[in-house]
């Protein structure tokens, strides 16, 4: 299986991460999640595979969670869709493999995959 990442081509520690992975020579499947919006099941595996709640994987100092009053919700489901409406607000990069799943940062976590 190849080391999927969700990736933000924007991001300094997604692209360092990204370029530790292909100097390893691994294969990779990058996964432009702003771009293509993760579904509810998408987060629900990847929080699943973190063993985390959704809002260790929110960037919670992005201006649109403070904007959309997230600060006090506690509900996993209302996180979840925040992060399927506003993919902004996951965490970077997050790394998957077919035995371990990570939240690349920082970036060099990747080299024990």
């Amino acid at each position: 299986m190849a080391i999927k990442i969700w990736h933000n081509n924007r991001c300094s520690k997604s692209r360092e991460a990204l370029k530790l992975l292909e100097d390893q020579g691994k294969e990779i499947e990058i996964y432009n999640y702003l771009q293509e919006s993760p579904s509810v099941d998408d987060i629900k595996d990847v929080l699943n595979k973190l063993g985390i709640k959704a809002k260790d994987l929110m960037r919670t100092k992005e201006t649109i969670f403070k904007e959309l009053g997230l600060e006090n919700i506690q509900d996993e489901q209302t996180l979840i869709k925040a992060m399927v409406d506003n993919p902004k607000l996951i965490e970077r990069p997050i790394i998957i493999t077919d035995t371990k799943t990570i939240i690349g940062r920082p970036p060099s976590l990747v080299l024990d995959l």
